[in-house]
């Protein structure tokens, strides 16, 4: 940690991260969900934002992902702009950007003046293709980055093409968690050799490495290369999603025998040769089963399976909408979501017995911080360039 980051800050306050000092070049996608985790566990983080326009046309209020945050807007083309992010890097922990390969660089913002400046500094890139490669310098998104890691093509049901899963898979999962894992650890490292380091993450990197189990099985011979197939891909019929009567729907998870016994005798199956517990895990019979087990969901409503369910250990549970989530008593007794600002949101996680971290403020608007940092941050020259006083 430098020096400034041992001085208190405003912003800063509750969480693991308390005193560690963050510089996020505002985007979209992994980085500014990374660093609004690095910002829900306390850290101080300070985005510089751009002169004008909304991520993706959402208002900077409704930003949920920029909670926690301060904002300053820096116009990094100015010729004063790398002057004053040297001088944020210099005074922070970690620097988070997501520029395609070359652009902070050129900008003179890349990671050899600021660990020049600062030799502590973890730097932090996302980007989706990596720092190199053919691809580095291509365009891309979250579903293109699935598509060739070979992810995409487990999701969704055999015919048909695969199943967008949003970008919580590869933005947030292959990309932010893994830019925050190696945050942490390069900071770690900081604290035994006092020296700082880049971080490189891809997505594609990230939701390979996730894809590790199912390469060993496919080396094994124990995963088919190909989609509801497989005991994890909706092929087997004790680990898939069935339609209820109403049009709802119901998640079986029953993998071990004592919880397929259970989900057996409550779905009224005990019968019926198909759900035979020595016969169950051969594939052979696994569409004949599907069907019965798709037949039973059939006659009843979501709700009225819930109930039946309600309390077992069979491993089935209602597909809740995002609406209906938070409403969950169990999520409702956790607090696994809360409301802040009128907005409900997922809490922050994980949870800390000792440093709890919370929703400190709201979504930072841009520029509305510029005299705070400027103060907590000792750095004037912020106000100065804001009002474009050069």
């Amino acid at each position: 940690m430098t020096a400034a980051s041992a001085a208190g800050s405003t912003a800063a306050g509750g969480g693991p991260l308390t005193g560690v000092r963050v510089v996020e070049l505002g985007g979209i996608g992994p980085g500014p969900f990374a660093a609004m985790l690095l910002a829900d566990l306390g850290a101080d983080v300070v985005r510089v934002d751009r002169p004008g326009g909304a991520a993706l046309g959402l208002p900077p209020a409704a930003d949920v992902v920029n909670r926690n945050k301060r904002s300053v807007v820096i116009d990094l083309k100015a010729p004063d702009a790398a002057a004053l992010v040297l001088g944020l890097a210099a005074r922070a922990d970690v620097l988070i950007e997501g520029f395609r390969p070359g652009v902070a660089e050129r900008l003179g913002i890349g990671p050899e003046p600021c660990l020049d400046r600062n030799p502590r500094l973890v730097y932090g890139r996302m980007t989706g293709w990596g720092q190199e490669g053919p691809l580095a310098h291509r365009a891309g998104h979250d579903l293109g980055y699935l598509a060739l890691t070979g992810a995409l093509a487990m999701t969704g049901p055999a015919q048909g093409p695969p199943a967008a899963p949003a970008n919580l898979l590869g933005d947030y999962a292959g990309g932010s968690l893994y830019l925050v894992t190696g945050v942490l650890a390069a900071l770690r490292a900081v604290g035994t050799t006092g020296r700082g380091q880049v971080v490189d993450a891809a997505v594609v990197d990230g939701v390979a490495h996730l894809s590790t189990l199912v390469h060993g099985m496919l080396a094994a011979g124990a995963w088919q290369d190909r989609r509801e197939a497989n005991l994890l891909d909706g092929g087997c019929p004790y680990y898939r999603v069935y339609a209820t009567a109403d049009g709802g729907h119901m998640a079986v998870a029953a993998l071990e025998p004592r919880f397929w016994a259970e989900f057996v005798r409550l779905a009224g199956l005990a019968d019926d040769p198909a759900a035979d517990q020595d016969r169950r895990t051969d594939p052979a019979v696994w569409p004949a089963l599907r069907a019965r087990i798709a037949e039973r969901f059939a006659t009843r409503t979501r709700a009225e399976w819930t109930r039946v369910f309600d309390g077992t250990d069979a491993c089935v549970e209602p597909v809740l909408t995002l609406g209906e989530a938070p409403r969950h008593p169990h999520l409702a007794a956790r607090g696994t979501f809360t409301e802040h600002g009128g907005v409900r949101q997922p809490a922050p996680a994980p949870r800390f017995s000792a440093t709890p971290a919370g929703i400190r403020r709201g979504p930072s608007l841009p520029g509305a911080d510029t005299e705070g940092v400027a103060r907590d941050w000792d750095l004037p020259e912020l106000t100065r360039h804001e009002s474009g006083d050069r």
